[in-house]
């Protein structure tokens, strides 16, 4: 059963990479303003970090990153994700490593920023000028040639591979499961909000992950609220999935379909092994 803390509501074909399509390009010159729920799971950190660790647990982390890769790559190895890079066609650039870190979109930049700051002696560090010059759009200027071989080469340095864990739960893992947590979800709905910050990034707007939860929000309340859990994820799910088919590209909605929506029928809400699945007619199994 999740544990809750009551606050007051606020405001096919798999591709080889995490679809990104959605998530919104952040740049320095033009930030996005705090959302209030980021403020209000900042006030209460303390007593959301005495709740039980949830996703954050070791083993259940795994499973996440697994649960993933399946959707990202039809694949249950996410660390064979850390070298592969691609431009899928979707406007944010090039498509990078374990949650598909994108040259449009600020988070490549902030990971290669970070790995440098430790690491100056990189294959990557030359292309930060023009990592810095692309971000916000699509535009390899400045990349190529090169630059997917040098993150192919990074990716073979335990430190890069780090730089990128640490940088996934920064900017995504972390914040999604502080939030889940306060509104009352349990593992799978801390899943369900993660998988979505990744893919639908932390935007404010309707198709951003702040704006799918406002959707469920005003659709369902949430356990916190003292709403049913199950009713508010159908919500949470049916809001995502109407973003994801709102896209021009990327449109394929399986990992709601054949996935998450599985395992809330199921009423596995602590995401309680074992897990069956199909991503694009696939099966997966986690005993």
């Amino acid at each position: 059963m999740a544990v809750s803390i009551i606050f007051s509501s606020g405001g096919s074909e798999p591709p080889e990479l995490v679809p990104q399509s959605a998530r919104p390009a952040k740049t320095g010159s033009d930030p996005e303003p705090t959302p209030e729920a980021v403020e209000q799971a900042e006030e209460h950190a303390e007593e959301i970090d005495a709740l039980p660790p949830g996703l954050a647990a070791p083993e259940t982390k795994e499973i996440a990153s697994r649960l993933v890769s399946s959707a990202d790559a039809s694949t249950l190895d996410w660390q064979s994700r850390y070298g592969a890079i691609e431009d899928l066609g979707d406007g944010n650039g090039y498509t990078a490593g374990i949650v598909g870190f994108c040259s449009g979109t600020n988070d490549m930049l902030q990971l290669v920023e970070a790995y440098t700051a430790e690491h100056p002696d990189n294959p990557l560090a030359a292309f930060l000028p023009a990592l810095r010059k692309v971000d916000g759009g699509d535009s390899h200027k400045g990349l190529d040639p090169g630059f997917t071989a040098a993150w192919r080469e990074a990716a073979e340095d335990d430190a890069f591979r780090e730089a990128q864990d640490a940088t996934r739960d920064r900017l995504y893992f972390e914040p999604a499961v502080r939030l889940a947590k306060m509104d009352g979800l349990g593992t799978l709905g801390q899943f369900v909000y993660y998988d979505a910050m990744v893919l639908h990034g932390p935007g404010l707007e309707p198709d951003g992950f702040y704006g799918i939860r406002d959707t469920a929000m005003r659709q369902a309340d949430t356990a916190a609220e003292g709403g049913d859990e199950s009713a508010y994820l159908d919500a949470f799910l049916d809001a995502g999935r109407a973003a994801i088919k709102a896209r021009t590209v990327q449109r394929d909605t399986t990992r709601i379909d054949t996935a998450q929506r599985v395992f809330l029928r199921e009423g596995n809400l602590e995401l309680r092994t074992p897990l069956v699945w199909k991503m694009y007619g696939e099966s997966f199994r986690i005993p």
